[in-house]
């Protein structure tokens, strides 16, 4: 197709409207490939920091039980259902009954015929002593019914011991939850004969409160140990848990236990913390958060906040030396400043030694800068402190 002038001119006349709107879209950088790299940045000042440690740690049981028969005798009924929460004292098995009642009623008999021959013997013994005081009395008869006596007061004591084992042993046929928590399957089914020797026949978990168990470096437990000893050790802290789908726990705990030792192999020391673990109504089943034996995130966490110079975390580089960021002076030239950190987070990092309150720290753009350089500063986007709650 061949356009005359005044098409052509009727062309560009339509076309120049966008082309001033896509000029104005263009960032300056592009327009201006000579001019200083942009750069965000946010100015380091003194904020309420809450410190924060993480760690990995092991939910466990407070407790744990192994239910195992104590008498020999056939597994007859087994009234609970797997997987569901008991209380202390509920039925969990029932063997057979019969062989033990007849143990029971056997030692009673036993108890009733030396309880008789008892009262003989006491009847006899006292009979002689007041034949002494006649010419027919004799010390040696008195003798011999006060040792047969004792004997029956002996054999009495035996055959009431052997009443309570007895019972002991019909009580042991009824087989009861010895703590509330959660019971597991069914290791040996209803009709097999179990005793002692016959292992576990199902686990008891306790489910309220949890412990959490997590190893610390012996160096990061001496800061921990110089950081919070003062302010009331245990009690300046509080445990909190980030599960494995990375939510964060919302029942709070307390530390309670610090392992005498380190672990040899591992330069750590095992803390552990205890945490509610209520349980949460999901659809139509109550189920509790925490499990016993799964891996979670452990957060000890300051009860009080520090006063510290923060900045957000992601303007900290790293090199062999250490630490450092970049500064923005006010002719707007980047220097690059070595830092020394103190407890930080994942999002926050708390400077001790390095900066100036009111320094401007460059956080975006950090891979368009070097020191020396010239940039075109301007504040950078949300604040990923203020974000983070701090």
């Amino acid at each position: 197709m061949i356009f005359d002038a005044s098409q052509l001119y009727r062309v560009l006349f339509r076309l120049a409207p966008a082309a001033v709107a896509l000029a104005l879209a263009t960032p300056i950088s592009a327009q201006m490939p000579g001019g200083p790299p942009v750069v965000g940045y946010v100015v380091a000042e003194k904020r309420p920091v809450t410190q924060i440690q993480e760690f990995i740690g092991r939910v466990e049981a407070v407790n744990k039980v192994s239910v195992i028969a104590r008498v020999s005798a056939e597994l007859e009924e087994a009234p609970f259902k797997e997987g569901a929460e008991v209380k202390k004292g509920d039925i969990l098995y029932e063997l057979e009954k019969p062989p033990y009642e007849a143990a029971v009623e056997s030692a009673k008999a036993s108890v009733d015929q030396f309880s008789a021959l008892l009262r003989n013997a006491t009847l006899t013994t006292e009979r002689y002593k007041k034949l002494l005081s006649g010419p027919a009395g004799q010390q040696s008869s008195v003798d011999s019914a006060l040792a047969q006596q004792q004997a029956y007061e002996a054999q009495m004591l035996g055959a009431q011991a052997q009443q309570k084992t007895a019972e002991i042993n019909l009580g042991y046929t009824t087989i009861r939850s010895p703590i509330d928590g959660k019971v597991g399957r069914i290791a040996i089914t209803v009709g097999n004969i179990v005793g002692p020797t016959s292992g576990t026949l199902t686990t008891i978990v306790s489910q309220d409160p949890m412990y959490v168990t997590f190893p610390v470096p012996s160096p990061t437990l001496l800061e921990l140990g110089r950081m919070y000893a003062p302010k009331g050790g245990f009690n300046a802290v509080v445990l909190r848990v980030r599960l494995p789908d990375g939510t964060l726990y919302s029942e709070k705990g307390k530390l309670d236990y610090v392992d005498p030792s380190v672990a040899a192999n591992t330069d750590t020391v095992t803390v552990r913390g205890a945490i509610p673990n209520p349980l949460r109504k999901t659809g139509e089943e109550s189920l509790r958060p925490l499990i016993d034996g799964e891996f979670v995130t452990a957060l000890v966490e300051g009860v009080e906040p520090v006063v510290a110079l923060a900045i957000p975390r992601s303007a900290v580089l790293s090199d062999q030396q250490g630490d450092y960021v970049y500064v923005i002076n006010s002719d707007d030239v980047v220097s690059q400043r070595r830092i020394q950190l103190g407890q930080s987070t994942a999002a926050v990092a708390m400077v001790s030694t390095g900066l100036s309150e009111g320094e401007k720290i460059v956080t975006e753009g950090i891979q368009r800068v070097r020191p020396n350089l010239k940039v075109a500063p301007q504040p950078a986007g949300p604040d990923p402190i203020k974000a983070n709650g701090q």
